[in-house]
């Protein structure tokens, strides 16, 4: 058994040694906290959100005023004329699946901006091709441009070449998945909607927002995108979310985005939930500052981990996007101490021991720390990898910042001592 205070103590040289280095990016991560704190609370008050919005409802739900509030300060909050946020939804890639399927019919057009997506999304994908005639493309364009590697106009000619007539809806993935790319960033985005608005303003945007709200002082709905889809057991829940998703965007896509998760002519008027709303609503007003905590966490551990030699993306005093960061580890047995340290510094089931399974959706096997509150919650610590060369480990979340640390001082004795 550990003693994290030990281990603490023993390394509060190197500690005060990293907050010093690190004191600029903690800083300017303050400042996107307060901004989104800012909006955030400007939303509740709006909405003139009060105790009675926390109860539940039972059956149908109608008339369920802390359903309704919850979506109204979605919408405010994230810069949407609506929202849908729904505890119905299992996760990211269940709401992904039904953003998708509402806003496309048999033989249209769908083109992923960013390449390749998340491993879960495809199977949907699959699905809509094979049963519904989608003509699915993908670019990599959207993703070169964010990493420098190509310039706007080449951007616009990728997209050019890409987009064709059938193409209805333009899918992008903020986050870099399992991948080594550059997340999307806001200014990114402004790029790509203002050739997208201004060439194919038919084309419907949808945006998977996970791992990225609260990052930058700016959403996408407020760039223009009609849906933008993302998990509450991630960032926007705030740690308190035990389960469920948001869309947030047009009238029009989100009311067809209800009626494909209810039924037609019900939509957005339904949905019960008889165990009330305060942790979804108290999770969206802490989430901008918990936010903040594991992007702190996440800048000392690339630069504790490329102190130990470690290839890590991105550095300690990059641009976030998102609240992941990489550590290639190099090798199986390195991988695993390292997901064993993650997980035997948790809260919760810290003596479990992970090892790599095949995890549904995924076509690899995956290995997952994530002694977490809320099964599955990657804004509370976790670490999982694709157990596949170069054994690359995707470590994020973090209620508070001396979580991660002590997490990563915990693997850096553990793989000190293994390897």
């Amino acid at each position: 058994m550990i003693s994290t205070r030990r281990l603490y103590q023993e390394s509060s040289d190197l500690i005060l040694r990293y907050r010093s280095s690190l004191r600029p990016v903690w800083d300017r991560i303050d400042e996107i906290v307060a901004e989104n704190q800012s909006k955030v609370l400007d939303a509740f008050i709006a909405e003139r959100i009060s105790l009675p919005h926390m109860s539940g409802s039972t059956g149908y739900g109608y008339g369920d005023m802390g359903r309704e509030g919850l979506d109204r300060v979605f919408a405010r909050a994230f810069g949407g004329e609506a929202a849908l946020v729904r505890a119905h939804w299992a996760s990211g890639t269940h709401v992904l699946c039904t953003a998708l399927k509402s806003l496309l019919r048999a033989g249209d057009g769908l083109l992923s901006v960013t390449g390749t997506p998340y491993d879960t999304l495809r199977p949907v994908l699959e699905r809509l091709v094979d049963e519904r005639g989608v003509e699915y493309r993908e670019t990599d364009a959207l993703t070169l441009y964010q990493e420098g590697a190509i310039g706007l106009s080449e951007l616009e000619e990728r997209l050019d070449a890409a987009i064709g007539h059938k193409t209805r809806v333009a899918m992008l993935q903020r986050s870099r998945g399992y991948s080594l790319r550059k997340p999307i960033s806001i200014t990114c985005m402004k790029d790509f909607m203002g050739i997208m608005r201004r060439k194919w303003p038919h084309v419907i945007i949808m945006v998977d927002n996970c791992y990225c709200e609260f990052v930058e002082a700016s959403e996408p709905p407020e760039l223009g995108a009609t849906l933008t889809v993302g998990s509450l057991i991630k960032n926007p829940g705030g740690g308190l979310a035990p389960t469920g998703a948001y869309i947030v965007g047009t009238k029009e896509a989100v009311e067809r985005a209800a009626q494909e998760l209810f039924a037609p002519g019900i939509g957005t008027e339904v949905g019960s939930n008889p165990h009330g709303y305060r942790d979804f609503y108290q999770g969206l007003f802490l989430a901008p500052k918990v936010v903040g905590e594991a992007l702190k966490g996440a800048a000392f551990a690339a630069m504790y981990f490329s102190e130990l030699g470690f290839a890590v993306t991105p550095g300690p005093f990059e641009e976030r996007s998102d609240i992941v960061q990489t550590v290639t580890m190099g090798s199986p047995e390195a991988l695993s101490v390292l997901a064993r340290a993650i997980q035997s510094a948790s809260p919760v089931d810290s003596f479990a021991a992970p090892e790599p399974w095949d995890m549904p959706g995924y076509g690899r096997q995956i290995i997952m720390a994530a002694g977490a509150f809320v099964q599955g919650a990657s804004i509370e610590l976790s670490c999982d990898a694709p157990f596949v060369p170069p054994y690359t480990a995707y470590l994020q979340g973090g209620l508070t910042k001396e979580h991660v640390i002590l997490a990563c001082l915990n693997a850096g004795k553990a793989l000190a001592d293994t390897l």
